[in-house]
């Protein structure tokens, strides 16, 4: 574990607030990095993937940087003009 991680670690410790806001923040980042992850295996630019939706070039980026309030219905969109399949489970 390097510094990084044991600063968080130790703050996650100190406080419950932190560590939910910490860790709904990094799903939110994680979600990001996937969806730009999935485009760019596809070989899809965000401006390729932009005119298939129908829509500009930073609403791609806001989608792969900013993803904390994506709605479903988007998600699947997004998901759907890259070729792939999304899928949703409830653990």
């Amino acid at each position: 574990m390097d510094d990084l991680e044991k600063y968080i670690d130790q703050r996650k410790r100190r406080s419950a607030n932190f560590a939910n806001i910490f860790d709904e923040g990094y799903e939110n980042f994680k979600i990001g990095i996937l969806l730009k992850k999935a485009r760019e295996e596809a070989g899809i630019t965000q401006e390729d993937l932009a005119k298939k939706l129908n829509t500009k070039k930073s609403a791609i980026s806001r989608i792969e940087n900013h993803s904390e309030d994506i709605r479903l219905s988007t998600l699947k969109n997004y998901v759907s003009a890259i070729g792939r399949e999304l899928q949703v489970k409830i653990l």
